[in-house]
């Protein structure tokens, strides 16, 4: 019966895609190095160990509302849960590497935006949850079928550089926020009235409207 370990050796960006997307390079292993594997049909929740690394004060302000006032992160300082992603495991003996997509947003209605955007260096510690359905040959070569257990992981050191170098790839000095239709509505019949030609200038006439309120 087939002992699968795995290991995240690597992360990239994909350079050319229709939205963000991350390929982490992992590497499959099983126990008998004989035995043959048809297919793995792999699943992995990603978490985010946020207590395993430190934040500057400029990353604790980002994220105060993620969690909360810095006083407060010794109880609200948990794994966070960033994303769920399948993929097909090939045929493989002994030990594979292959390709695990990550499909990214930008939209900061995301908890994992607001993580990666607040960090400005370093590294952010993720683990790897793994579970599926591991289709291999048994010993009269017939078509056997098991699980992945539950206790299968693996913990990697992801670059924030390499998130900061594929958003900036795909949004150039720029940013995405979601508003409900009748908020944009009011924002558009704002800019119009008062012939405001972009939406940056808008946000600034607005902000500096609001500074100067609190000023006087």
């Amino acid at each position: 019966m087939p002992d699968l370990s795995f290991e995240v050796v690597d992360a990239e960006a994909r350079a050319y895609a229709a939205v963000p997307t991350l390929i982490f390079k992992l590497r499959i292993e099983n126990a008998d190095e004989e035995e043959r594997i048809h297919s793995v049909l792999l699943r992995s929740q990603i978490q985010i160990a946020v207590n395993r690394r430190r934040y500057s004060p400029d990353a604790q302000a980002k994220l105060v509302e993620v969690f909360g006032e810095p006083e407060r992160w010794g109880e609200t300082l948990r794994p966070l849960l960033w994303t769920h992603t399948n993929v097909t495991v090939p045929q493989f003996s002994g030990s594979v590497t292959i390709d695990m997509p990550v499909v990214c947003t930008y939209d900061f209605e995301v908890t994992g935006t607001k993580y990666f955007s607040a960090l400005g260096d370093g590294e952010v510690p993720l683990t790897f949850l793994f579970s599926g359905t591991i289709f291999y040959e048994g010993e009269e070569e017939n078509l056997q079928v098991a699980q992945i257990s539950w206790s299968k992981e693996a913990s990697y050191r992801f670059p924030i550089s390499v998130w900061q170098d594929m958003i900036a790839h795909y949004f150039p000095n720029s940013t995405y926020i979601r508003l409900h239709k009748d908020v944009f509505d009011q924002l558009y019949r704002y800019k119009a009235t008062h012939g405001i030609p972009t939406w940056e200038n808008v946000i600034t006439r607005l902000l500096q409207t609001n500074d100067a309120e609190v000023s006087s």
